[in-house]
């Protein structure tokens, strides 16, 4: 999952801090989320799904299609 949340995140050429502010967390706390050391939450899996315009069970690996 952490390595697709990077993953999309640089597909858009965005640094941690643009999408931390995005999510209106830290650029630690966002670092974290990516590298797996902190897990996710719920409400922020959503916000990246629309962000990313992909399904949440494609960011948790459920689904490798995704695209919403």
């Amino acid at each position: 999952m952490y390595k697709k949340v990077r993953d999309l995140r640089e597909d858009k050429d965005m640094t941690q801090q643009q999408m931390a502010d995005f999510l209106n967390v830290t650029q630690a706390t966002y670092s974290r989320y990516e590298s797996g050391e902190l897990d996710i939450p719920t409400q922020i899996l959503i916000k990246l799904s629309r962000f990313h315009k992909v399904s949440v069970d494609y960011l948790l690996g459920l689904d490798d299609n995704g695209k919403l």
